[in-house]
């Protein structure tokens, strides 16, 4: 690591949205090209149930409401990442499932594609770290998953 590269630790939260087919939203990211979970960073003076209702409303289109906490994710293999000017991220992500309230699959700045899928066939590429919260939200256990 350079001497000007940043390490930001951050909050983030992530969604997992089922249809009535028990298919799961992503959205293809615009920086990687990943397919990937909705969602992102919790700002100063938000909660992390208003961090998720946002993020997914701004990267998907649509406006949802919380279901139930997943999990808590910590593990630095997979909530550390290395961006290409440098600076790296270490997050502790806060996921949630989520239903649709409203709204239409719209794509962002963020997204340039928005989609339904079977969980058990991801499209590709498929964001590494969203893959064992996916498995742990079909689990569909009461208590929330640390991992």
């Amino acid at each position: 690591m350079n001497s000007s590269d940043t390490i930001y630790r951050r909050t983030g939260v992530t969604a997992v949205v089922f249809n009535k087919e028990s298919e799961i939203l992503l959205q293809k990211r615009v920086d990687n090209g990943d397919w990937a979970l909705p969602g992102g960073a919790i700002d100063i003076g938000e909660s992390a149930e208003e961090a998720v209702i946002r993020e997914v409303r701004e990267e998907t289109g649509y406006a949802v409401f919380v279901v139930r906490l997943i999990g808590i994710y910590s593990d630095p293999e997979y909530t550390t990442i290395t961006y290409p000017d440098g600076n790296t991220a270490k997050y502790v992500s806060i996921l949630f499932e989520c239903k649709i309230s409203g709204g239409t699959a719209t794509t962002s700045e963020e997204s340039s594609e928005i989609g339904w899928f079977n969980p058990n066939h991801l499209p590709q590429p498929f964001h590494r770290n969203h893959e064992p919260r996916i498995h742990d939200a079909m689990e569909n256990q009461i208590a929330a998953f640390y991992r």
